[in-house]
């Protein structure tokens, strides 16, 4: 879940996806809707939502796809790009800056999200930083949900309800994730791995 960020956290989080707040509140007042409306439409509470324009809380890709929808603008659109792109014949970038990240509660795992916003909820892919010593760790998913996790540096540990293993640089380990799961880092310096999800 989205939590409130200190000072130096709200800095880097306006380094890393400049314009998401103001332009929500942006869009918010274009379509004539009030805190409460919004979140209504949304399921986004009210007070997230104030957070979010303020620039003090870091949205989850769930939370501004379900924002985008309730607005009926693309994600382009919401991080300024030109809306949506030619059915045919483009090619859509996203640059470093606007991927859209999530920070663990502890500030000790990064997730950069890499998937598209219209694959939310049936297949995601990200880029995973764990510091030393940090765990990322998930509550069971939907029903039929699998990971795939491969491991760019040495240390990283996967755990699958009661089973456990280690992974070593350039492996791959597939696990259901509709139970409890865990990604950790057991080295003494940051692991960086990529992570699949698929819905089923």
């Amino acid at each position: 879940m989205p939590a409130a960020l200190t000072a130096q956290k709200k800095a880097r989080m306006t380094q890393r996806t400049p314009r998401i707040g103001p332009a929500i509140r942006k869009e918010r007042k274009l379509h004539k809707l009030t805190l409460e409306q919004l979140s209504a439409q949304s399921g986004v509470s009210k007070s997230m939502l104030s957070q979010i324009e303020r620039g003090e809380a870091n949205p989850t890709f769930a939370v501004v796809w379900s924002l985008t929808q309730a607005l009926g603008i693309e994600f382009s659109e919401l991080i300024g790009g030109s809306g949506a792109p030619p059915r045919t014949g483009y090619i859509e970038i996203t640059t470093k800056t606007y991927t859209p990240q999530i920070w663990s509660a502890d500030g000790l795992c990064r997730l950069k999200i890499l998937s598209s916003p219209p694959l939310a909820g049936r297949m995601e892919w990200y880029e995973v930083e764990i510091e030393a010593g940090g765990r990322l760790e998930s509550e069971p998913h939907a029903p039929g949900t699998f990971e795939h996790f491969t491991a760019q540096s040495e240390g990283f540990e996967i755990t699958c309800g009661e089973n456990a293993a280690q992974l070593r640089e350039g492996e791959t380990a597939r696990y259901p994730a509709d139970v409890s799961h865990c990604i950790s880092n057991a080295s003494n310096k940051p692991a960086r791995g990529f992570l699949v999800v698929l819905y089923r």
